[in-house]
């Protein structure tokens, strides 16, 4: 799993592709210098990077993602959750929501998430 493992800059990165995937390497570094401020060296060296760790893929040119952004999101969750809590959900959510009230609608998600891991 650690694979998955991405800093803060190399998930900023990821996510602009996963947004606009398949994307064209030149229109990606554009990107970057816009949403992210880089040069076109430092969009180069973490697409390279990302490359050489198989996250992404820079064929022709095009780059497209080999990780889905749901794969990475669960790997941080629950690196997280082991890491600050033990491994204990309850205790996650009872940090996460401390004194935050919560809609009925989004109580009645939860559940139905919670109902459908126990099946």
């Amino acid at each position: 799993m650690e694979e998955f493992k991405l800093h803060d800059a190399e998930f900023k990165f990821t996510s602009l592709i996963w947004e606009y995937e398949p994307i064209n390497s030149t229109e990606l570094v554009r990107l970057c210098a816009d949403k992210l401020g880089w040069k076109k060296s430092t969009s180069y060296t973490v697409l390279k990077k990302l490359c050489n760790r198989g996250i992404l893929q820079n064929q022709d040119t095009v780059v497209t993602a080999l990780v889905k952004q749901e794969d990475v999101q669960k790997y941080e969750s629950n690196t997280v959750i082991e890491k600050s809590f033990d491994g204990s959900l309850p205790k996650f959510l009872t940090s996460f929501l401390g004194q935050r009230k919560i809609t009925e609608k989004e109580a009645e998600e939860l559940k139905q998430i919670i109902e459908e891991a126990i099946k």
